[in-house]
């Protein structure tokens, strides 16, 4: 007896390992690059599993959730521009009735920062969704303290 609830014990950890991994097919990293003295190129990449995709930045209304970085405002840096992808891979999504521009396996998107001080953090929030053939997963955040020395 105890040994058939011990197998279904561990059936059941491996059963979550794997549910777990497949509502996680997007992870995120981040460096940072001094390019002078007062400014700085803050890199954030996104490793999408195989048959998941990440839509990009730009996207119409009616559309899929749009990759969306909002950085929290700070007296010790200022962004300068927009926040940079690459270029997606767009094809006609026919369940929203029109072009989509997603990423598959990796994409870094980088934003350029200009530095008023030393040893600068700079807090970011990055809202996405991932899709595979199947299926959407909700919109889901992770938040970032990406320090800057």
């Amino acid at each position: 007896m105890k040994k058939t609830i011990f197998l279904c014990c561990i059936a059941v950890l491996f059963t979550a390992s794997a549910y777990s991994q497949i509502l996680e097919p997007v992870t995120w990293s981040y460096s940072v690059k001094k390019t002078s003295v007062s400014t700085a190129n803050v890199f954030i990449k996104a490793t999408i599993d195989k048959g998941w995709h990440l839509y990009s930045q730009v996207a119409r209304a009616g559309g899929p959730t749009p990759t969306v970085f909002s950085f929290r405002s700070s007296k010790v840096f200022d962004l300068v521009g927009k926040t940079i992808e690459p270029k997606p891979i767009t094809m006609f999504e026919p369940v929203f009735f029109m072009e989509i521009g997603y990423f598959e396996n990796t994409a870094i998107f980088q934003q350029k920062v200009k530095l008023k001080g030393k040893n600068v953090t700079v807090n970011v929030k990055v809202e996405y969704m991932a899709c595979n053939d199947k299926m959407c997963l909700p919109p889901t955040e992770r938040e970032f303290s990406i320090r800057i020395k």
